[in-house]
């Protein structure tokens, strides 16, 4: 049976961003993570990986939150914030986007190396955005067994025949990236 060393992060809140969403009104968080966040976040921990292509040391995931909240942002076009007097009225560049955003997201990161588990469970990580900050909680060692019994989202990579079209990778010339879902009990936690 093989064995994880499973590092447990969690943090306030979270947003993944969709590769559909480009700048929608109301946006959703992804509730998984690609193969290029995952990479990316790999990156983070294992700098010396920057010049490879390829997640090499991060064997499987799963992430689960409480709930979405609704949050507001303010925006502006490229070139900062413009303003004009047309017809008795001021009209502006800023807008309103609403994001629902993860809350009190757990990401689980399983290695198959101890080491490189110790090395991952010293450092904090983002999901996506830089203010989306997670920090190392516990590191288990469990079976293949027992981490599919932790409750959440993981996207499986896959070819375009068995999954769907998950965005283009940004570490491997924009090539097309598809997964399969699996989620595994409740991904939505109950309040601790």
């Amino acid at each position: 049976m093989e064995k994880y060393y499973v590092v447990k992060y969690s943090g306030p809140f979270g947003f993944i961003k969709p590769w559909t969403a480009v700048r929608d009104s109301e946006t959703f968080s992804q509730q998984f993570l690609t193969p290029s966040i995952v990479e990316g976040i790999e990156k983070k921990l294992f700098p010396e990986l920057l010049g490879e292509v390829g997640i090499k040391k991060i064997s499987r995931y799963r992430l689960n939150y409480l709930g979405i909240d609704i949050q507001q942002e303010r925006t502006w076009a490229k070139g900062g914030f413009q303003f004009a007097k047309e017809k008795e009225s001021y009209k502006t560049n800023l807008g309103i986007l609403k994001r629902g955003v993860l809350l009190s997201p757990n990401l689980y990161l399983a290695f198959s190396n101890y080491e490189d588990a110790k090395v991952a469970f010293v450092q904090n990580i983002c999901l996506c955005r830089n203010e989306d900050i997670l920090l190392p909680e516990e590191l288990l060692e469990i079976s293949s067994e027992g981490f599919n019994g932790i409750d959440g989202f993981e996207l499986v990579s896959s070819d375009n025949e068995k999954g769907f079209k998950v965005g283009h990778n940004r570490f491997d010339n924009a090539k097309e990236m598809f997964g399969e879902l699996i989620v595994s009990g409740n991904p939505i936690r109950e309040c601790e």
